[in-house]
């Protein structure tokens, strides 16, 4: 059982920093600095000859990319540079992944979510639950291998398109308690996870232990003179919008070899708000019939009910797996609210 979290770091030496923090609970996280306006584009051709052909796509961001917003916003740029083209480059060359609807597009830093406002919010919305970024307040309870121990170079189109893995193996690493119960990595797919884990059924155990280490860490990085991003309105500050708010991820690895044939599973799923994926991360399939199952929401909910959120859901899974057995009918649960 681990649980994750994701932030981005803001500095006061101006220079920037990203992280992810994981556990499983994890979390990533970026560091923020102050920057001037960004500088125009200059383009060869007109908005309309360079509008990729997403007709194919299935995205995030090909869902909400018209003509329009791609020429209202394809000839700006955030003051390091980065422009609407290298934010999408992932989400055109992927047209769609076997197993989740992907977001398709990254932040560059933080200025992006400003910048590509028009197209990033909208895929905030629907990414998470109807969450309007323009309007609402993101909560918080925190002030500040084989084991999923290791990590590997990333290898996945959906990262190296958005410019991850350069200089491999350059300035990675990983640190670790005696027990290997809490982790952190250092630039694996942001600046920095933290991770806290254990095997058994006690998420409050793992999650008081990634909160503990969590603000250590953050302690300690204050004291040099850096913070966590942070934007009231999109809670933590990470590269991809799908990870905006707390960040967090926990998970849970269940067997559910009845659950995972009926075909009312994925609804089920879907309507509590929580996603499933391969023990062996996002691009694996369930072996056996066990899933790691995890929280769909990042945004507009604290890290404490994200948290229950998994551990109600999972209870209500086994109550089905366990209906399942004995031969009895399951039920498909009512959505959870959506924003509004």
């Amino acid at each position: 059982m681990a649980s994750s979290f994701s932030r981005l770091l803001t500095s006061k030496r101006k220079i920037g920093f990203l992280s992810l923090v994981g556990g499983s609970v994890t979390a990533g996280f970026l560091l923020h600095r102050d920057v001037s306006a960004g500088v125009p584009v200059r383009r060869s051709y007109p908005a309309s000859a360079e509008y990729p052909d997403l007709r194919k796509h299935n995205n995030c961001m090909a869902s909400h990319l018209t003509p329009a917003i791609y020429a209202k916003l394809c000839d700006k740029a955030t003051p390091n540079g980065y422009t609407l083209d290298e934010a999408i480059q992932t989400g055109v060359d992927n047209p769609g992944h076997p197993f989740i609807k992907t977001v398709g597009m990254v932040a560059g830093d933080e200025e992006s979510y400003e910048v590509f406002a028009d197209l990033l919010d909208p895929i905030i919305r629907e990414r998470h639950n109807g969450y309007d970024p323009r309007i609402m307040t993101h909560p918080t309870d925190l002030d500040a291998s084989k084991d999923h121990f290791l990590f590997d170079k990333p290898v996945s189109p959906l990262l190296t398109c958005a410019g991850m893995a350069r200089d491999w193996p350059d300035a990675r690493g990983i640190w670790h308690n005696n027990d290997k119960t809490f982790l952190i990595w250092i630039n694996e797919e942001d600046h920095t996870r933290v991770i806290s884990m254990e095997k058994g059924g006690n998420m409050k155990r793992v999650f008081e232990r990634f909160c503990k280490g969590l603000k250590e860490v953050e302690r300690l990085i204050q004291e040099r003179g850096w913070e966590f991003m942070w934007n009231e309105r999109l809670g933590y500050i990470l590269t991809c919008p799908s990870n905006l708010g707390t960040g967090l991820r926990a998970g849970v690895h269940v067997k559910l070899p009845l659950m995972s044939k009926d075909p009312r599973f994925s609804k089920i799923l879907a309507n509590l708000r929580l996603q499933k994926r391969g023990t062996g991360g996002v691009d694996t399939a369930a072996v056996g019939g066990t899933f790691d199952i995890s929280n769909l929401d990042r945004l507009g909910l604290s890290e404490v009910q994200l948290v229950q959120t998994v551990v109600d859901g999972v209870n209500y899974l086994v109550e089905c797996e366990k209906r399942l057995e004995k031969g009895q009918d399951i039920k498909v649960p009512q959505p959870l609210k959506q924003f509004k």
